[in-house]
């Protein structure tokens, strides 16, 4: 097929060398345009915008799809299918219709459920068992559009946003090359989406990684893990007369007495955070500018005595996930 490829993340990186190596006609990349970036502030490309020089594709980088001569540059591509993976923009009805096949897009859970921005994070966030990658054909609305194709996968109590992504990522490679295939053979029936069943992701804000020991620690231990390596979780803490706000790279559930936020210390010496029900065993931490350190080793230069009571942050309003 002569496609273009839409994408920004890392996320989009393995469809779009899996679309290259099936032998697709890749005519054009569209990825957001390079932000400064670090402390010298140079301007950095995205993911998919490096992949695409390493593959020696044709880039472009427009800062807005609604422009007239943005809609006929892409009309005039003439391309049988775009395909779209976490690119950043909304495409405007005339990017829609243009490719004969229309817009087929990555979506990373199993539609209806977690259409929107967070998917992977929503998903383990809730403690859902398995997740996915769903391909489906693009309509105006919010991952609103019908299914093509699906592939689930399980969530370990072990995995992390981190590792999910990634084995979505693969997953959704996979999954385009057959889904372009069936296209072509006319062997995909689209299917309407459900309306039973659909949750947003809503996109994550940093003032939800701040633990609140009032919440029960299942739930607290599920957003660390749902929460790494962005936007990360962390609680405060008293030191020097003060607070300090302190990181929780790695968590565990543990039996604990006493108010949310009642820091006791466990038989192999880690500290446990009582919470709104049961405790939270906090196994790596890091201090602002330091080094992550496994709670021991953290706990030698920092005091968190047995006793001591952590601050309870304000409440966060949590985004509404079901419509209505």
């Amino acid at each position: 097929m002569k496609i273009a490829f839409l994408g920004t993340s890392a996320f989009a990186v393995p469809a779009l060398k899996a679309l290259v190596e099936a032998g697709h006609d890749v005519t054009c990349v569209y990825t957001r345009a390079p932000k400064p970036a670090g402390r010298g502030q140079n301007e950095r490309k995205t993911p998919v915008h490096e992949t695409a020089d390493e593959l020696g594709l044709a880039v472009r980088t427009p800062r807005t799809l609604r422009r007239e001569d943005e809609a006929e540059a892409f009309e005039e591509l003439d391309l049988d299918a775009a395909v779209v993976v976490s690119y950043g923009h909304i495409l405007p009805k005339s990017f829609l219709d243009a490719p004969v096949l229309g817009c087929i897009n990555i979506h990373g859970s199993l539609l209806p459920r977690w259409r929107g921005a967070a998917p992977i994070h929503r998903a383990l966030l809730a403690g859902d068992a398995e997740t996915g990658v769903t391909t489906m054909h693009m309509d105006e609305g919010l991952d609103t559009g019908p299914m093509l194709l699906a592939e689930r996968t399980p969530i370990s109590a072990a995995d992390t946003a981190e590792t999910v992504h990634d084995r979505l990522a693969a997953l959704g490679a996979t999954l385009i090359v057959s889904t372009l295939d069936g296209l072509m053979r006319k062997t995909i029936e689209p299917v309407p989406q459900p309306e039973d069943g659909v949750t947003y992701a809503h996109k994550l804000g940093k003032e939800e990684g701040l633990l609140d020991w009032r919440r029960p620690a299942a739930e607290l231990e599920r957003k660390v893990r749902a929460f790494h390596p962005w936007p990360g979780t962390s609680f405060d803490a008293p030191h020097a007369g003060g607070v300090e706000r302190i990181k929780v790279l790695q968590a565990g559930l543990a039996l604990a007495a006493g108010a949310p936020g009642t820091v006791s210390i466990s038989r192999d010496g880690l500290p446990v955070v009582a919470c709104g029900t049961g405790g939270l065993r906090l196994v790596k931490l890091q201090r602002p500018g330091k080094t992550a350190q496994p709670a021991e080793a953290f706990l030698c230069g920092f005091a968190l005595p047995p006793g001591t009571i952590l601050p309870l942050p304000a409440v966060v309003t949590l985004p509404q996930t079901k419509p209505g």
